[in-house]
């Protein structure tokens, strides 16, 4: 690659790019509620919840010193990731945290690289990181889930125009920002009914000493508060 191929892809993937049309937003919004809201199509679209979930988990993990070993997919959307270190303390606190809150923050991020114009390199980003996450997945469904989200990323990113490009992205970050308020209410339903005991909540009391319900209650404060935020920048073209 030459000097001044690089120096291109550098100022694009830098660069801004015109906003879309009201029309395409709002359609962008429509299209991730009608993959969210009905159960059918929930349960398919839920395994892009658990990659952001999961990697999530990793990525704290590994910024708070601890040795991340492996992540699991499964095809029930359930996920698993381990890590090794100290069974307590801040760094396992903040990983255990990161799970349920990730898919709301990963939209917030997103809606405000679009709100400043950087579609282009949402998208690069958001290749990137699945490509790193790839490397620690250790089953095959979930490296088969990661390899289809990724190869979507990319060959929306070389093959498809700026319009394409820019409806994609802001479904995407449409689908983290609603997507990611529905898990915390799910897992709610799921410990009034006496189930899920080892969820991430049952783990951080555990952990703190703090009752699941105030944690369960930070779960719903920070993705409700990253779709309202996030959702403002996005209409704000």
């Amino acid at each position: 690659m030459d000097t001044s191929t690089a120096t291109s892809l550098w100022d694009e993937l830098i660069g801004t790019q015109p906003d879309p049309d009201l029309w395409v937003v709002l359609a962008t919004l429509v299209a991730a509620l009608a993959i969210v809201v009905p159960h059918g199509l929930w349960r398919v679209s839920r395994n892009a919840i658990t990659i952001a979930h999961e990697g999530g988990h990793g990525l704290i993990a590994l910024l708070t010193g601890r040795t991340l070993t492996g992540i699991r997919l499964h095809s029930d959307t359930s996920g698993l990731t381990v890590s090794r270190g100290k069974p307590h303390g801040i760094g396992m606190i903040l990983t255990a945290a990161a799970g349920y809150t990730a898919p709301p923050l990963l939209g917030l991020g997103g809606a405000a690289l679009l709100a400043t114009g950087r579609i282009t390199l949402l998208l690069w980003v958001a290749t990137a990181l699945l490509v790193a996450m790839l490397v620690m997945i250790r089953n095959a469904y979930g490296a088969l889930t990661v390899v289809v989200t990724g190869a979507t990323f990319v060959v929306v990113s070389w093959l498809s125009g700026p319009q394409v490009q820019a409806a994609f992205a802001y479904a995407a970050v449409w689908f983290l920002l609603t997507g990611g308020v529905r898990p915390a209410f799910e897992l709610q339903a799921k410990r009034v009914r006496g189930g899920a005991g080892d969820s991430d909540a049952d783990q951080l009391s555990r952990l703190t000493h703090v009752p699941a319900g105030l944690w369960l209650f930070l779960f719903h404060a920070v993705s409700l508060c990253s779709l309202i935020g996030g959702g403002r920048w996005l209409l704000e073209v």
